[in-house]
């Protein structure tokens, strides 16, 4: 075992390891570290303890000093000059006509080294701007292209639900997200309903799908003809959450070029109050266990029609 406090940089930001040495440290207080980026100021995400010697990259870097007054007035000067920065940068990017977007900029906090984070559609040849930056600022200069959810992350706002987004809050890394569950949710393949603000899926719909997953084993589809106590129907809603079918029984089986004669009336039975055909359940079976399409991180959702988001995975 190895004793181990965690730092973060940011406010969802992941949490890093380092040696505590023989420092009495709470969660919440500042720090200051040496990480792979030079000298930084770092916060206590949680106090010292221990974990598994595998769970540690060694080297274990260990924690500096505690920020005093003066570490906090040179943070704050150098997040004071992150507007003039920026500032500067649009005008060089402009200046050379380069396809990018400019996100955000960063100084570490020794002032070794300045950070410009950026999004674009392609590959950007921007070492001619990293000259002028160098001439503007006089340090070392570090441009860093991110995706689009990166940004969305970085930058904060609020989603659809009202409330700040998750990934800026407190949500630290990007889980895998797919069309599949959304359907799994019965929502709306609407590409505004699903999307982020970034213009991906929603983070979100990851939160309940295993329990939708869960609780649609053994549920028959819309249209499927099922057995019941009282005789065979035929599906018309599937309420997953209530656990609820409702259907309208066979009264009259088709004839040739007909169709069944069905009941006026509904009834609606539980999951375990019907038989399914086992040859329906094997072929959903199969469905459900081949190899998905997986959505492109950088297909951007808003510009697809529900048609073709109900395409990407069938």
């Amino acid at each position: 075992m190895t004793k181990v406090v965690g730092v973060k940089f940011r406010t969802a930001g992941k949490t890093y390891y380092f040696d505590p040495l023989d420092f009495s440290l709470k969660a919440g207080e500042e720090v200051i570290v040496e990480t792979a980026r030079g000298i930084e100021l770092g916060i206590v995400a949680f106090e010292v303890t221990e974990v598994e010697d595998n769970e540690v990259v060694q080297p274990l870097k260990p924690i500096i000093r505690k920020a005093d007054e003066e570490d906090r007035r040179k943070n704050a000067e150098n997040i004071a000059k992150r507007e003039k920065a920026l500032e500067i940068c649009q005008e060089k990017i402009d200046a050379r006509k380069l396809e990018m977007k400019l996100v955000d900029v960063e100084y570490t906090f020794d002032n070794s080294k300045v950070i410009f984070y950026f999004t674009a559609d392609g590959r950007v040849d921007f070492r001619e701007l990293v000259k002028d930056l160098a001439a503007a600022f006089k340090m070392r200069i570090e441009l860093r292209q991110i995706g689009v959810r990166d940004e969305t992350k970085m930058m904060g706002g609020i989603g659809p639900c009202g409330r700040e987004l998750c990934c800026h809050s407190w949500m630290r890394d990007f889980n895998t997200v797919s069309i599949k569950m959304a359907k799994n949710q019965n929502l709306s393949l609407n590409p505004t309903k699903i999307s982020g603000i970034c213009g991906r899926l929603m983070c979100c719909l990851q939160y309940e799908n295993d329990t939708y997953v869960d609780l649609k084993k053994g549920m028959p589809e819309m249209g499927e003809r099922i057995s019941t106590i009282d005789g065979p129907a035929v599906v018309y809603d599937v309420n997953i959450l209530e656990n609820r079918i409702k259907t309208r029984l066979v009264l009259e089986e088709a004839k040739e070029d007909g169709q069944a004669k069905l009941s006026s009336e509904y009834y609606t039975y539980k999951k375990e109050e019907i038989k399914r055909d086992p040859k329906k359940e094997r072929k959903e079976f199969q469905k459900k266990n081949r190899n998905p399409k997986k959505v492109n991180d950088d297909i951007d959702l808003t510009k697809l029609t529900e048609e073709e988001l109900a395409a990407l995975e069938d």
